[in-house]
């Protein structure tokens, strides 16, 4: 039986997306996400816990997060989980990422918006201009 590696995130980078070209001429965007999750304290008070991930985007999709993406803003990744290991001896490091399938880009840092300084109210009427609405099933 084949296992099922499935992983969909929401949340905040803590910091600009980093780029690098690998030997073989291949962009990849390394992205760090935190995703807040509640739980309660030993005093039964709700309190929130940031969780911490490593994306790696690759190819047009890592390269459009590189030039759009900043710290702060909200996305939501679906990929895969990736284990990976560097260095020797006591350098030796394990650790697990996500590599990216799908990035798609939420709100500015403060929820409002698509991030390109317009509020959805704004697409939507440009929607509308292009034609756009009555292709919307709903």
């Amino acid at each position: 039986m084949q296992g099922i590696n499935v992983v969909v995130l929401s949340g905040n980078l803590t910091r600009d997306p980093q780029q690098r070209t690998t030997e073989g001429d291949n962009k990849v965007t390394n992205l760090r996400l935190a995703v807040n999750g509640r739980r309660k304290n030993g005093n039964g008070e709700w309190v929130d816990k940031p969780n911490y991930f490593n994306v790696s985007v690759w190819g047009k999709q890592g390269e459009r997060c590189y030039e759009y993406l900043k710290k702060g803003r909200a996305i939501v990744v679906e990929g895969r989980l990736d284990w990976k290991e560097q260095g020797d001896g006591d350098d030796h490091r394990e650790y697990v990422q996500v590599v990216a399938n799908v990035v798609q880009f939420g709100g500015k840092p403060n929820g409002n918006g698509n991030g390109n300084g317009e509020s959805q109210q704004e697409l939507s009427e440009e929607q509308k201009k292009e034609g756009g609405e009555d292709d919307i099933p709903f």
